[in-house]
């Protein structure tokens, strides 16, 4: 048990979420990882840059272990996914904040559409 309350209440958000908000909450952690590069680059902190550049990389990996590429939403993805993280790459060598910025813009309009997917599923509609 954590000594923080903040902590423990992301744990039990984490062990209690279903698969669609496990995926949300992927995308709002690589979005806050993002954020903190950009920041990081922003007070020339190299350490903390390449830190929140890996974990959001690594975010990426899980995510992109996760598709059904049987499906063309998920080919489609895997492609997507794995672009990110090479632009991410690109972002912690040359330290580049534009980069990042690109891979924010991609990654709050999947996880918009996501969102979007997964309210459509809970309600019944069709989406598109």
């Amino acid at each position: 048990m954590s000594k923080h309350p903040y902590e423990s209440y992301q744990q039990n958000s984490v062990l209690s979420a279903g698969p669609e908000e496990l995926v949300n909450l992927l995308y709002n952690r690589l979005l806050k990882d993002l954020k903190l590069a950009i920041y990081a680059i922003e007070r020339k902190d190299t350490q903390n840059t390449h830190n929140s550049l890996i974990h959001a990389q690594d975010i990426l990996v899980h995510l992109m272990s996760t598709l059904n590429t049987e499906l063309d939403v998920g080919k489609s993805l895997l492609l997507m996914y794995d672009y990110m993280n090479r632009r991410l790459k690109e972002a912690n060598i040359e330290k580049n904040t534009e980069i990042i910025q690109e891979v924010i813009g991609y990654v709050e309009e999947i996880k918009d559409a996501w969102g979007k997917a997964s309210r459509a599923v809970k309600t019944g509609e069709s989406v598109g």
